[in-house]
This record gives structure tokens, C-alpha cells and sequence, in this order.
């Protein structure tokens, strides 16, 4: 039983130490980001247009979009931009009635003058990756601005990127994601929450680090020579803009990432819809992990960008280590005290507990919320991360899935996130297209996870051992939120 008992907390404080480590260095990142903002420095003192403005191709692979496509077209029709200058790329895969949409679209635009195309595929092979490839065939510009179904880009999109590409070395530039309707639901609320901390922390605090970043695959421009010469757009992983991103830089190429650039964005409004984005991005970071982090260690970039590049495309890993401390932290309950391990556990927990806290109050302070005062966003950030941080926790075992199957290179298709057209919160999904329609085996087990962690609450109780209470708690309410929004959001 004792042999028993170190396998368990040994895994326990494995998990716990890589998690802990993991926060440490979201922490060092926001060292680097707080350093950029007391500098004043800006991402608008980039030289301003040149004079003879260069062309610009704007690609925007769809697929399946009929509720948001027109929306798209509509608002890309409106950039700020010589109408001469620039071409419109509609890569459409479809293969329900968008594709007549988007023609319908594209043919009124044509007659008012504007370079736009439609550019279909009899089939779906290599999936947005390969939608992309097959339209730098015929693209013009020497710079390719992409953005995806969900997202409407501000009319001076171009003019603030455009700019940056006067430093030779500069073969992308991403923009910051803002969020359309993110009060539409607590489920919305807590997905901003999140990519806050991406988009500013992570990215800028990456950027200002000439650290390794990522294009996020949509709302930024690439250079074309960049494209090509990190080898094209690639289909082996899920995240081919990850893998596109670290390819260029290993060749040379720098990513600038503006975050007083902002392009607004559909967040997914229902569970399902969520969890085949999450599960997308984490397997697709696997898969990139695994097959980049070779050749990120064998080249000629610093140490510090191997290590925090190697963090970087681990990062979806995580959610592997996080599963882990749920799971052993139950049988964990039995020899925490006889082993005398309980404080030194919850000294490695607080340590990255409160750096994960530091982080997501810095990044969420000055981004989209905008509260009335300091003390009201205090409020706030003291009421939505404990709801977070159970979500996230919630997720933990979806994601482990995804983690493991890219590790093990089992492929699958490429699931892309239905939006709805869903603004405010009088915008209903009721009987839209592209719900799920069955309940998955994976919300099954999220169901089993709940009761297990009832359990640990028992047995806490049963044995006077309080130490994982609010863990527990945290775990039960996570997983039971997922269950119930995953069976709730199933089309009828």
C-alpha cells in the first residue's frame, strides 16, 4: 500500500510541478509585456504608408458559413484602401448553401467595380490549409491579409498593418482579436476572458522578448515571399497556422504582433461549438509540437527562444497535466498526511495559483471590459475567475483527448467552430444549422467526472481532510457546467 501511495502523490507533484512551472513562465512573459507599456512604446510609431501603396490580397476561406458569410463580404467590401490596390479572394468549400451566398456576393461587388473572386474546390483536401494553398495560385499581391467567416475587420485594418512591412525582416503582422458579442452569455464572458491574457500577455509579452510568437490565423497579413519561402501552407497538422508561423521564423522571418490593433470577432455561443475549437487547437498544438520542436532545438536561435518556444508549442499539454492533478488528487486524499506532504503541496499550488491570477487581472484590466472604476473590475475579476478556473478545469479531460490523439498522430478531419450570427443577447441559436446532434462519448465521461469528484468530497469529508474541498468543489462544478451546456446545446 505504501508503494501504492508514492506512485500517487509522486504523479500528483509531478503534475502539479509542471503546471506550477507552466504559470511561472506566463508570469515572466508579463514581465516582459508590463516592461513594453512602462517603455510608452506603441505599436502605431511604425513609418506610415508608403507612397506608392503596394497590392494586397484579402483571402477569406469559408466553409459552411451561411448565417455570417454575406456579413463577411459586406464588411470586407468597406476597407480603407484604393479600390485598385487591392483583390478579395472568397475560398469557399462549402458544400450547403453558402456557396450561393457567397456567389450571389461576390457578383454584386464585381458589378460596383471591386476585384473580388469566388474560388471553389470539388473537394476538401488539406481543409483551410488547403483552401489557402490553392489560392496563393492566382493571388496579386505581393502581402495576403486573411480573416476567417467570424471576424470583421475595422476599415483601417490595412493601413495600420500595411506599415509595418517597411522593416524587411517583418514577413507577418498580427492584429489583437476583439470580441462582437462578448456579453452575450457567461459562456462568451469567459472565452474573452481568456484570449485576453493570449492577446496580450502571451503575444506582446512574446513580441517585446523577440521571443518566438504565432500568426493566429486570421486578423494579420503575411508576406508573400515569407509564405513561400517557409515551404507553403502545410495540412499534417490542425494548427496550420502555428506551424506556418514557426517554419518562417526559423527561416529568419519576424512576426509583429500589434495589440492596439484590434479586429472584432464572433465568439462561439454554444458548448459544442466551443469544444471542436478547443479540441482543434489542442490537438493541432500537439501535432505542431511534435513535429517542429525537433528543428526548433537543432537551429541557431537564442536558448531563451528554444525554451520559451518549446513552452509555447507545449502549451495544450497542459490541460494533460491539469487532468492528471484532478484525477490522483482524489486517491491522493488517502496519504497526504500519513506521508506529511500537505503543506508542501499547497506551497507549490498558491505559488502558481497566484502568479495565473497576476497575469489574467493584468491582462483583462485594460482590454475589452472597460469598468467604470478600479474597485468595480476587482469585483468583477474576483467574481468570473473562480468561474473560470472551474471551466477550464472542466475542459481538462476534452482537451487530454485532443492532446493525446495529436502525440499519437492519429488524424482526424478539420472540425471548424459553426457561428450564428449572434451579437446580443436577444440573438437566439434555437434550431440553427450545424448544432450537434448527438450527445458525444466524451460529455458522457465529463458526466462520470462529476460524480467522481462528488466522491472526493466524501471522502475529504470522511476522513477529516479538508485540504482539496474548493479543488473538489471547483472540479464539480466545472465538470457539471460542461456536461450540462454540452447536452443542452444539442440541436433538437
Amino acid at each position: 500500500m505504501e508503494i501504492v501511495g508514492y506512485i500517487v502523490i509522486g504523479i500528483y507533484i509531478a503534475a502539479l510541478a509542471y503546471v506550477t512551472f507552466y504559470c511561472l513562465m506566463q508570469f515572466h512573459l508579463l514581465i516582459y509585456y508590463l516592461r513594453f507599456h512602462k517603455s510608452d512604446n506603441s505599436d502605431n510609431q511604425a513609418t506610415s504608408l508608403p507612397d506608392d501603396l503596394p497590392f494586397v490580397s484579402i483571402q477569406l476561406p469559408i466553409f459552411n458559413e451561411m448565417y455570417v458569410v454575406d456579413r463577411l463580404i459586406d464588411n470586407i467590401v468597406k476597407i480603407d484602401y484604393p479600390k485598385d490596390r487591392f483583390e478579395i479572394q472568397v475560398l469557399d468549400d462549402s458544400t450547403d448553401e453558402t456557396t450561393q451566398i457567397s456567389q450571389k456576393k461576390v457578383d454584386e461587388y464585381k458589378s460596383k467595380g471591386y476585384d473580388i473572386s469566388l474560388v471553389t474546390r470539388t473537394d476538401r483536401t488539406g481543409y483551410k490549409a488547403g483552401a489557402l494553398k490553392e489560392g496563393m495560385k492566382s493571388v496579386k499581391g505581393d502581402f495576403i491579409a486573411i480573416f476567417d467567416a467570424d471576424f470583421l475587420p475595422n476599415p483601417d485594418f490595412l493601413k495600420k498593418t500595411i506599415p509595418h512591412f517597411n522593416d524587411p525582416k517583418v514577413g507577418v503582422v498580427q492584429t489583437r482579436w476583439d470580441h462582437i458579442n462578448q456579453d452575450y452569455s457567461l459562456l462568451t464572458r469567459l472565452q474573452a476572458f481568456q484570449l485576453n491574457v493570449h492577446f496580450t500577455i502571451e503575444q506582446k509579452g512574446r513580441d517585446h522578448a523577440d521571443l518566438m510568437l504565432q500568426f493566429n490565423g486570421t486578423a494579420g497579413v503575411w508576406r508573400k515571399q515569407t509564405i513561400e519561402d517557409a515551404g507553403g501552407w502545410e495540412a499534417d497538422t490542425l494548427t496550420e497556422d502555428l506551424d506556418l508561423s514557426y517554419r518562417a521564423q526559423l527561416k529568419g522571418w519576424k512576426i509583429s504582433f500589434l495589440e492596439d490593433v484590434t479586429a472584432p470577432a464572433e465568439l462561439p455561443s454554444e458548448m459544442n461549438g466551443l469544444k471542436s475549437q478547443q479540441f482543434r487547437w489542442m490537438k493541432g498544438g500537439a501535432e505542431t509540437a511534435k513535429k517542429m520542436l525537433p528543428s526548433l532545438w537543432k537551429s541557431d536561435v537564442s536558448f531563451p527562444k528554444k525554451m520559451h518556444g518549446t513552452l509555447h508549442l507545449l502549451s495544450s499539454s497542459v490541460f494533460l497535466f491539469v487532468f492528471l492533478i484532478g484525477v490522483f488528487s482524489v486517491p491522493a486524499l488517502f496519504f497526504l498526511k500519513p506521508m506529511g506532504q500537505t503543506s508542501s503541496l499547497m506551497t507549490i499550488f498558491m505559488v502558481g495559483l497566484l502568479s495565473i491570477i497576476i497575469v489574467y487581472y493584468n491582462a483583462n484590466l485594460n482590454t475589452s471590459w472597460n469598468p467604470k472604476g478600479r474597485m468595480s473590475f476587482i469585483l468583477k475579476f474576483l467574481l468570473i475567475f473562480p468561474i473560470f478556473l472551474a471551466i477550464s478545469m472542466g475542459l481538462s479531460l476534452h482537451n487530454s483527448i485532443a492532446v493525446l490523439q495529436g502525440y499519437l498522430g492519429r488524424k482526424s478531419a478539420f472540425i471548424r467552430t459553426p457561428k450564428f450570427n449572434i451579437k446580443g443577447i436577444s440573438d437566439s441559436m434555437s434550431n440553427k444549422n450545424y448544432l450537434a446532434r448527438k450527445i458525444s462519448m466524451t460529455t458522457i465521461l465529463e458526466g462520470i467526472m462529476v460524480i467522481y469528484f462528488i466522491f472526493g468530497l466524501y471522502f475529504g469529508y470522511s476522513l477529516n481532510n479538508n485540504v482539496f474541498f474548493i479543488f473538489h468543489l471547483l472540479l464539480v462544478v466545472g465538470y457539471g457546467t460542461i456536461f450540462y451546456y454540452s447536452v443542452k446545446h444539442i440541436r433538437k
